[in-house]
């Protein structure tokens, strides 16, 4: 079931009593699906995944960024001097 934004605020008892009974409600933004809402018991996808052994979290953290080299002079610059 599509619904818009100001129908949603308007009767969100009604949408979320829909959502009760198992049914996914799509919030659309001038007709374009922004979000979805999803009966709690019913996992993501990401939850599927996980917990079919397709994917597993991630076993480190990302390490940060490297601090940003000073330089002068633009980045066109920067790559001719590589390349010669």
């Amino acid at each position: 079931m599509e619904v818009g934004i100001r129908e949603l605020r308007d009767q969100l008892s009604r949408h979320l009593a829909e959502v009760r009974e198992g049914r996914t409600v799509t919030v659309t933004d001038h007709g374009s699906p922004i979000a979805r809402i999803v009966p709690v018991e019913r996992p993501t996808k990401l939850e599927q995944l996980r917990e079919e052994g397709r994917i597993q979290r991630a076993r480190s953290r990302k390490q940060p960024a490297p601090a940003p080299v000073a330089t002068s002079g633009t980045v066109s610059d920067l790559l001719d001097e590589q390349r010669r």
